[in-house]
């Protein structure tokens, strides 16, 4: 694709400039809010209570929440797996998995570890899945949401297609609401960090109501949706 030519840019910017009475600006300065409510919901919260409101969100987009510590997440989640009547499982390539000790999980035979190079092949083996896991990148107490910066290891339809999802979440990335969210993304690229295309915030099972409010679950996603939470190592 051959890149396409500006002309008369620089004309054009500094009459516009000249109509204003200013001189050209070249860079771009964020203005200043007078006010910024957002910034004091749940400021002064411990990471204790942001866990108590993220458990209280919870209750009302129907997830269940499991609170367990690093030696015993891997009890947790094989438990929560039952309960969901086990595989097939879908879970990301994600070193987190080995890092809360939870790599034998990937080891077992019923459960598939996206691979890139499997390309469409994984969106099947997703379709088919019943559990899909991953861990929450972000997560927001206000409204119960996990927050995913999908790549190519860590694909959208682990989370959409299985019947079921778990995400884990490490306590520390609780934070108040999406405006925390929105600035620790802000950060990473201000910082230089390559930011995922595709960032999801998922909010317990999908639902889906018509104009009469008969709500629909597993639409558009998951029928059932459960968060791990574990204390970091």
């Amino acid at each position: 694709m051959t890149r396409g030519m500006i002309y008369n840019r620089e004309n054009f910017l500094n009459h516009i400039a000249g109509e204003l009475g200013r001189e050209r600006k070249k860079e771009v300065t964020r203005p200043e809010k007078q006010y910024q409510p957002q910034l004091k919901v749940f400021a002064k919260m411990t990471p204790d209570q942001l866990l108590e409101e993220l458990i209280r969100a919870c209750e009302r987009i129907h997830t269940e929440v499991f609170v367990t510590n690093a030696a015993s997440i891997e009890k947790t989640l094989k438990r929560q797996i039952e309960a969901y009547g086990g595989g097939p499982i879908v879970t990301a390539e994600d070193l987190r998995f080995f890092g809360f000790g939870l790599g034998m999980l990937l080891e077992q035979e019923n459960v598939h570890k996206w691979d890139p190079s499997l390309g469409k092949e994984n969106i099947e083996i997703a379709e088919k899945a019943n559990i899909g896991i991953m861990f929450s990148d972000i997560t927001l107490a206000e409204s119960g949401t996990v927050v995913i910066l999908n790549n190519k290891n860590k694909a959208r339809a682990i989370s959409l297609l299985p019947t079921t999802f778990i995400a884990i979440i490490p306590k520390s990335t609780i934070v108040p609401r999406f405006t925390q969210a929105a600035q620790e993304i802000e950060r990473r690229m201000q910082t230089g960090q390559t930011i995922a295309s595709c960032i999801n915030f998922i909010s317990g099972p999908s639902n889906s109501a018509d104009i009469e409010y008969n709500l629909v679950v597993g639409v558009h996603g998951p029928i059932r949706v459960s968060y791990i939470v574990v204390e970091d190592r």
